[in-house]
């Protein structure tokens, strides 16, 4: 190996896009925690609190913009 040759690194992305995956993942599982809830503590008992704003348009909207920077961290370029 020559002096002005640079070692071939181990990982396939950069730090960078490691980074954006991490934030990727951290959007989809605020997504996921926004979904949680809702239930009763009776099962006779309806709670119409599961039709809300945040568990039908919020939480699957974060989620989908979790998936996109995902694959956006995948397609970056390196430098």
């Amino acid at each position: 190996m020559k002096n002005d040759e640079q070692p071939k690194s181990d990982f396939l992305f950069d730090k960078v896009n490691y980074k954006i995956l991490l934030i990727g993942i951290a959007v989809i599982a605020l997504g996921f925690i926004l979904m949680s809830g809702g239930g009763s503590d009776d099962p006779k008992v309806w709670n119409d609190e599961v039709f809300s704003f945040r568990r039908i348009r919020l939480a699957p909207t974060v989620v989908l913009i979790g998936f996109g920077i995902t694959i956006y961290s995948i397609f970056k370029k390196s430098k």
